[in-house]
């Protein structure tokens, strides 16, 4: 039965029904979010309490200002900006770059370079995790900020979303600027990179995300809470007998608050940029 056929009492009921799921899914994606907000604004004896308390009576503020007597907040902040900046820099230019190649350029083995590098992504990267410590070791990178980021400035995705972005992208383009007498760069740089624009704003959002959350790694070449990541910092307050979980939870939202906030303003160009990567 057509929408057209429907009568107007009909089309009510179902779009009733659609919002009524849409908002159903829209709570259960949330609520981790909210309560996390209500463990960071109670008590540790309210959050330990059975029943749980859903709303503290008195809201503790003060845990907020405990995170930064518990854990070097800033230096913390600092590591987890460097690591992210140098990350998302060198994955638009060699991410870029790479799926430009496979995309345009024609050379021997490109089908099986691509296929080694897409292979990538069905290798857990705990497989590779002791290659990596034994080199950021032997280069005196551990405990920099370096040493962090160095392994996270290539991808295996970025390279794959690039190149869709690429054939997406009309070739005409790249031939009249040939017959007008630009060179590959010229044509890579001031044509090509220009019209990617929604497919690097995905990859950045989608690289600072992961950089900013990017536990595991921080956690093997850090040893000084200082020199760790906020995402790192955070599991240092676990501790072996209690843990303070409302100062855990505070430091938690103040640490997810800039990539949500950066989430929000280029939420449009990330979906943009994956649309038009599939649209080839």
């Amino acid at each position: 039965m057509s929408k057209q056929s429907l009568s107007p009492a009909q089309q009510g009921a179902n779009s009733v029904r659609t919002h009524l799921v849409l908002g159903i899914i829209g709570f259960i994606m949330v609520f981790p979010f909210i309560w996390q907000l209500v463990i960071s604004l109670s008590t540790n004896d309210q959050v330990m309490s059975v029943p749980p308390t859903f709303w503290p009576g008195d809201l503790q503020w003060g845990n907020f200002v405990d995170v930064f007597t518990k854990l070097p907040f800033f230096d913390q902040f600092g590591v987890s900006v460097g690591i992210t900046v140098i990350r998302v820099i060198g994955q638009v230019v060699l991410c870029s770059m790479a799926g430009y190649a496979f995309a345009r350029m024609r050379f021997r083995g490109r089908g099986i370079f691509l296929g080694v590098i897409l292979s990538i992504l069905m290798v857990p990267p705990q497989v590779y995790l002791i290659p990596q410590f034994q080199i950021i070791q032997n280069l005196g990178l551990l405990n920099t900020i370096i040493g962090i980021a160095l392994p996270g400035i290539f991808s295996a995705f970025g390279v794959f979303l690039m190149r869709q972005i690429f054939l997406g992208l009309p070739i005409e383009l790249e031939e009249a600027a040939r017959l007008d007498g630009a060179n590959p760069v010229q044509i890579f740089y001031k044509i090509m990179l220009p019209l990617a624009t929604p497919g690097i704003s995905a990859l950045v959002i989608i690289t600072t995300l992961w950089s900013w959350n990017d536990l595991l790694w921080p956690l093997v070449v850090t040893t000084y809470a200082e020199k760790m990541p906020l995402s790192a910092g955070l599991a240092t307050l676990a501790g072996s007998i209690t843990t303070d979980y409302p100062v855990m939870m505070a430091a938690s939202v103040l640490a997810m608050a800039p990539v949500l906030i950066l989430f929000i303003v280029l939420q449009r160009r990330v979906v943009e940029g994956l649309a038009f990567s599939g649209s080839k």
